[in-house]
């Protein structure tokens, strides 16, 4: 099980001019690989689905949408429809030779496709004066008038899958919050909350 501090508000978020809020930091077990919903070791060299662990109510796979006043579709989402098959992604680590992933280890995400009016695949996380820090694609020039907080993801086991964390670049170790769902008027986007989102990997190559 992962441990859990008392919630705090952390002075890291002034460094960044971001807007402080309320989260319980996640500590770290013993990594193990990551595998995917048939036990297969998660590699870096595939592709794959995140969707709810659960399926029905809970929606579809991980995908893309448009976030407020923005033309292109930069904020990640989770839809509601359970059929939306989402968006594929891979995870990228400068770690083992096998290119396994695993556990409580600094990893990027990114998705294997983007729109084109995004600068990149990769997986970040805004600041701006939505009600959460959310996830999504992209550079500064991507998100104008927001702030990419740096940083890295982590995939922690949760319940009987996993959960993504995002662990901020700061010399306090303990700095990483779950990434949970916040509703939006497109569909749940990906925001940093106390209620992380659970998930399985369904592997798409």
């Amino acid at each position: 099980m992962v441990k859990s501090a008392p919630s705090l508000t952390l002075s890291f978020f002034f460094l960044f001019g971001i807007t402080t809020l309320n989260f319980t930091p996640s500590f770290s077990e013993a990594p193990e690989k990551v595998v995917d919903s048939q036990e297969r070791p998660v590699s870096s060299a595939a592709k794959y689905y995140l969707l709810p662990f659960f399926p029905g109510p809970e929606g579809g796979a991980i995908t893309l949408g448009q976030a407020e006043n923005s033309a292109c579709p930069v904020a990640v989402l989770q839809p509601t429809d359970e059929t939306d098959p989402g968006l594929a992604v891979k995870f990228g680590t400068g770690g083992t030779s096998s290119g396994d992933i695993f556990t409580e280890t600094p990893l990027d995400v990114a998705f294997v496709d983007k729109p084109s009016c995004a600068s990149s695949f990769n997986w970040v996380v805004v600041s701006d004066d939505f009600p959460g820090i959310w996830v999504g694609i992209g550079g500064e020039g991507d998100h104008p008038g927001k702030k990419v907080v740096p940083g890295k993801f982590i995939v922690q086991k949760f319940g009987l899958g996993y959960k993504l964390v995002f662990c901020f670049d700061s010399s306090d170790s303990s700095t990483c919050y779950g990434i949970g769902r916040h509703d939006d008027v497109q569909e749940r986007r990906l925001v940093l909350n106390n209620e992380p989102f659970e998930f399985s990997i369904i592997n798409g190559s």
